[in-house]
């Protein structure tokens, strides 16, 4: 019995609540995704996640917020650069206040100006330093899993956790 209990317990700690805040560079065709640990609040890309419907999209992410703890979520709202809103700013409230719904979690808008272009900035010093480190261009598309819209979803979610 002891050794049935002991096999539990470690199972419950990892499933433990890690209070992560998750970040979203929301888009019509992809869902950037970068994630903090309540403790160490480093962003870090996730992944992205290709659009297939309003359904599935809410599915796969209510498993993201569950596997990864996650208690808040940063949402991008893509203003001008004046800072008006346009079409794509209301869509990215529209789907912010449906996380809030269906997640029953805290969900908040941040102005994500600029951040796809320093998001790409960022990927480029990356890949050339990675390239230059391996000189090896094969060795050059080791980072591809990190799409602009999950490293724009980090730099989303670095801004937040700097002004908090």
């Amino acid at each position: 019995m002891r050794s049935a209990a002991s096999s539990k317990a470690p199972a419950r700690a990892s499933a433990a609540p890690r209070n992560s805040i998750l970040a979203i560079d929301y888009g019509r065709a992809r869902i950037g995704l970068a994630i903090a640990d309540g403790e160490a609040r480093i962003a870090q890309p996730l992944s992205t996640l290709e659009r297939i419907n309003r359904n599935e999209d809410m599915r796969r992410l209510r498993e993201i917020v569950r596997e990864h703890g996650v208690h808040q979520i940063i949402v991008g709202l893509p203003l001008r650069l004046d800072g008006t809103r346009g079409e794509m700013a209301e869509e990215a409230e529209r789907f912010a206040n449906r996380l809030r719904k269906q997640l029953g979690i805290n969900v908040e808008l941040r102005d994500e100006r600029l951040t796809s272009w320093e998001a790409e900035r960022l990927m480029e010093e990356e890949l050339g330093k990675k390239f230059r480190e391996s000189n090896s261009a094969r060795k050059k598309n080791s980072t591809d899993e990190v799409t602009v819209d999950s490293m724009a979803a980090a730099v989303i979610l670095r801004e937040y956790l700097e002004k908090v």
